[in-house]
């Protein structure tokens, strides 16, 4: 699981380095000075590693495609989520957006319904013969 964020540490060196190498040095004395920017550091790492060790974990027990349907539902929730909680309101534009992002995961749960697969189709004319 770790393999794949050490990679997209190692490939994102070189272009931190070229956008912000200037202010590194810096950074050390703001982390040791500064808890909230050490904190933030510590917990956005985790978090992020925590998430990649999920989702690797979820495609192995699902399908890649489940799993890019659910992160579809999951980002319409949270635009949802912090509308709501910031009191915010949804232009149509958002609104559009979110009805086409839930109306794709719906359909995607009820596909094999609407349109059963080939094996499922041969095994109910079977049972109609």
């Amino acid at each position: 699981f770790a393999l794949t964020t050490l990679l997209a540490f190692l490939i994102s060196c070189p272009i931190m380095l070229i956008r912000e190498g200037s202010k590194l040095a810096d950074f050390p004395a703001l982390y040791a000075s500064n808890p909230v920017v050490s904190f933030n550091l510590i917990a956005s790492g985790l978090w992020f590693y925590g998430y990649n060790e999920l989702a690797t974990m979820t495609i192995k027990k699902t399908s890649a495609v489940t799993q890019s349907v659910a992160n579809t539902a999951k980002r319409v929730i949270v635009i949802i989520g912090v509308a709501i909680v910031l009191k915010e309101s949804l232009d149509p534009i958002k609104l559009l957006g979110c009805a086409i992002g839930i109306g794709g995961v719906f359909l995607y749960s009820i596909v094999d319904n609407i349109f059963p697969p080939a094996d499922e189709k041969k095994k109910e004319e079977k049972k109609a013969e």
